[in-house]
């Protein structure tokens, strides 16, 4: 298959440029800065045409997410990660994409790419102890990840993310708060076995004396303790 440049793609990029959907992103809180507002459909479809590389010539396609991740182009950027080559990334580009985010978006789709690492779980525990705000949000986000697509994990693997949410889940900042609920969220309904000391934990945020892991716990346990989550574990 054919490999095309940054450049090509970029200008594929540009050309589907919407500026309605710049604005309504902002409402949303991401960066107008270099953000196009190309839909997260369009991007998955170039992906989807780039798939056929990861076979047949899976240097280029990695040298290619690099060079869409330099560009600084919001979208290129997630474009980057739907498209990057997991066995060829290494732990120090993780490290300088996640340090570089600067929108929840960008983090939240990037982490697929990182959770298929095989350093995924050494990175949700250090990024999750990180005072920067969209790489601390990166490490929860990368534990929803790991609980949804990681089918040959064991419970066990995933028990000890339990504790790194009740420690930080007392962060006020917005973007870190919704990520804690989300892992402990995602983690309790993963199975019936982790599903009990996820409750667990979200109740005794829910009695603590930090407003922001009162709202962890309670809203997790809203969905945690729900006739539907229970019926689906079997519990």
């Amino acid at each position: 298959m054919y490999a095309p440049s940054s450049a090509e793609l970029l200008a594929r990029l540009r050309a589907a440029a919407n500026p309605d959907n710049v604005a309504g992103m902002a409402r949303y809180g991401i960066s107008r800065e270099g953000t196009l507002g190309v839909q997260i459909p369009v991007l998955r479809g170039i992906a989807k045409e780039l798939k056929p590389l990861r076979t047949s010539d899976p240097t280029a396609l990695h040298t290619l997410a690099g060079e869409l991740w330099a560009s600084g182009i919001h979208e290129a950027r997630m474009l980057a990660g739907f498209i990057d080559v997991p066995a060829l990334v290494t732990r120090e580009q993780a490290e300088s994409w996640v340090r570089e985010i600067d929108s929840w978006d960008v983090c939240d789709q990037l982490m697929g790419l990182f959770s298929a690492t095989s350093f995924a779980y050494d990175l949700a525990r250090e990024w999750a102890g990180r005072e920067e705000e969209f790489v601390k949000r990166a490490g929860f986000v990368l534990m929803c990840a790991l609980a949804v697509h990681d089918k040959k994990a064991s419970d066990a693997a995933l028990l000890p993310f339990l504790e790194l949410v009740e420690r930080e889940a007392g962060d006020e900042r917005n973007y870190v708060k919704k990520g804690v609920n989300w892992a402990l969220r995602q983690i309790g309904k993963r199975s019936a076995t982790l599903h009990a000391p996820a409750v667990a934990v979200a109740t005794r945020l829910r009695q603590s004396e930090s407003r922001a892991a009162r709202w962890v716990g309670t809203d997790a346990l809203r969905e945690l303790e729900s006739d539907k989550v229970r019926g689906r574990l079997g519990i």
